[in-house]
């Protein structure tokens, strides 16, 4: 029972993914403070000194002070100021791991392929850049390979 789970755990996937939950947890914690600590204030201040995470709407028909009084009171609120919150914090995060997904696509793109075979010119399997002779049909490739066998033909003759 051990190895098995030895042997899920070593793989890459578990540990890769294991990695991206704790950097996800953290960098969702920086985007929070970001969101709530300098985003937020300076557009409360612009809709007139108001602070988001204050506002809500009180089911009860009480009147309470601040969220925190109603929720301390056990009335029913809707927390639409978080809610505004949390749909820019998701927004930033979405926009981020957007970014990142295409700047890996582009230098996925951009990684040139290595062509490290060529097409034997008789035979047309294929063999290493380097090759002078053909290690299928046994052909001398010292001839310049890269010209149509009928040109280098009319040349002879």
């Amino acid at each position: 029972m051990f190895k098995g789970f030895k042997e899920f755990v070593a793989r890459g996937n578990v540990v890769d993914l294991a990695v991206a939950v704790i950097v996800g947890g953290a960098f969702g914690k920086i985007v929070t403070s970001l969101v709530n600590d300098i985003i937020m204030p300076p557009i409360g201040l612009l809709l007139g000194k108001v602070d988001f995470s204050n506002l809500y709407i009180n089911l009860s028909g009480k009147h309470y002070s601040s969220l925190s009084a109603a929720q301390k009171a056990g009335a029913p609120t809707i927390n639409y100021g978080l809610f505004i919150n949390t749909v820019i914090n998701f927004l930033i995060i979405a926009f981020v791991i957007y970014s990142a997904l295409r700047i890996i696509e582009k230098l996925k793109r951009e990684k040139p392929e290595e062509i490290s075979t060529k097409a034997c010119p008789y035979c047309l399997t294929d063999i290493p850049l380097e090759a002078v002779k053909c290690q299928h049909c046994t052909a001398d490739l010292a001839v310049e390979i890269s010209r149509p066998i009928e040109e280098s033909r009319r040349e002879n003759i």
